[in-house]
């Protein structure tokens, strides 16, 4: 089963938790530290909309893009109930192709682990470059090794909602740098009983100095880099990391 086919339907069940209010917020601080004042904005990996949506409801010309049919249309459906207009694609980052240019390309949630085979990065960052002006920003955010490695691990986690429940368990490979995520999904049915299924998902470990030169090599210049959704330099126990581009 392809990754977020079951879990698009639940998706936002479990993700309560995320501060996507506090990174909207930075997001806003970073636009304003670097003075630009975005009205056409991609946000790719929009999974079902969550930062997509509040920044169409703010007034921006949004477009979301993403690999999963089913997480695009659990963001359509939250879109017309929400009775905002946002344009969604499906495609792969790695071959973008949306016959436009961007003020601000955003990538969040770790969208960019996702990208596991070698080259694949590269290719995200040139296909992201041909879709930015020459003042456009992108901002992305990935998980750091010491979270694959430290807080994921080889551990399991789980959480139960009424009408379902997950565990998920972690197997991170430190020579290939490569977390494998089993969830198993317990999806409550109409009939009361509930349905398992499985998924597996895939995340990459990148160095600040991976990431960096394949900017370089797609033509970007790499703004900063920093702990999480704030201004704070990274440390070592850092374990989610916002980096900040343009064009040379």
């Amino acid at each position: 089963m392809s990754a977020y086919e079951t879990f698009a339907s639940v998706y936002d069940l479990f993700m309560e938790q995320v501060e996507y209010d506090e990174w909207l917020d930075h997001i806003h601080a970073v636009w304003k530290k670097y003075g630009i004042a975005p009205k056409t904005i991609l946000d790719l990996g929009c999974g079902t909309g969550s930062i997509l949506l509040p920044l169409a409801q703010e007034g921006f010309d949004v477009i979301g893009v993403d690999l999963s049919p089913e997480m695009l249309t659990e963001a359509d459906h939250k879109a017309m109930e929400a009775g905002v207009s946002v344009r969604l694609a499906c495609q792969d980052m790695t071959e973008l192709d949306l016959g436009e240019q961007a003020d601000c390309i955003l990538s969040l949630c770790d969208c960019m682990n996702y990208l596991i085979e070698d080259g694949q990065l590269e290719s995200a960052f040139q296909s992201i470059a041909a879709h930015m002006k020459k003042e456009s920003l992108f901002l992305f955010d990935m998980n750091t090794e010491y979270k694959f490695r430290e807080v994921l691990g080889q551990r399991a986690f789980g959480s139960a909602e009424e009408a379902a429940a997950y565990i998920w368990e972690n197997d991170y490979d430190e020579e290939e740098k490569i977390n494998e995520y089993y969830v198993s999904f317990f999806i409550e049915q109409e009939n009361g009983l509930y349905e398992r299924v499985e998924e597996y998902h895939y995340e990459r470990a990148y160095t600040t100095e991976e990431v960096a030169q394949a900017l370089q090599a797609a033509g970007m210049e790499l703004l900063e880099v920093t702990d999480g959704y704030s201004f704070a330099k990274p440390h070592e126990k850092s374990e989610r990391l916002l980096f900040a581009a343009r064009l040379k």
